[in-house]
């Protein structure tokens, strides 16, 4: 009996101490590395006007109105771009719902620009991975000028050098594509031409 509690205290104690080194001290530090090393990636990468949140430059966000840039399908189940609740709809290149979603995307495209004889590009018919992509194509913006612009009483090659502007390379110049972040592309476009 008193081998049992002596092994007891003892495994309670190692419980104590790990908990303190992996549940507190080790979060703890690199948490503490992150914010000295990466203080705005840290914080969310939160992107503010006039002092106030606005979102991330890491979630996309919903813009529905003619005259803002849309950004990729949010693949969410219960509200577009949803953090707490990413994911991909895992639906394979065949199924008749993905094909199904898209064409249903495509006709809303096509509907909201007409005379728009380019195809459609991909990213605005199809979601990311997580379903939170901020970034679309500088192809999916080009396609969209029009729009936008017409909306705004803008004229159109000036949206396309504000398009060019907000291009953003490849990571260290090999990772990735050309993407372009559609938040901070609306936030410029409400600078610029704000909507009336």
């Amino acid at each position: 009996m008193k081998s049992m509690w002596k092994d007891l205290r003892s495994s309670l104690a190692l419980l104590a101490v790990l908990t303190a080194i992996t549940g507190f001290a080790y979060p703890g530090a690199v948490t503490a590395l992150a914010h000295l090393a990466f203080p705005w990636q840290a914080q969310g990468s939160l992107i503010e006007k006039d002092g106030k949140v606005v979102g991330s430059a890491l979630i996309g966000q919903s813009f529905t109105s003619a005259g803002y840039f849309w950004g990729r399908p949010s693949a969410t189940p219960k509200q577009p771009y949803d953090a707490a609740n990413s994911g991909a709809s895992n639906l394979a290149p065949s199924a008749k719902a993905l094909a199904d979603s898209v064409a249903e995307r495509k006709a809303a495209l096509l509907d909201a620009h007409p005379g728009q004889a380019d195809p459609v590009p991909a990213d605005l018919l199809t979601a990311s991975a997580s379903g939170l992509d901020p970034h679309i194509t500088p192809a999916a913006a080009a396609w969209q000028v029009k729009r936008v612009a017409n909306a705004r009483r803008a004229p159109q090659e000036e949206v396309r050098a504000l398009v060019s502007r907000f291009t953003e390379d490849r990571e260290a110049g090999i990772l990735g594509e050309p993407r372009i972040n559609v938040l901070k592309l609306n936030m410029a476009l409400d600078e610029r031409w704000p909507m009336k």
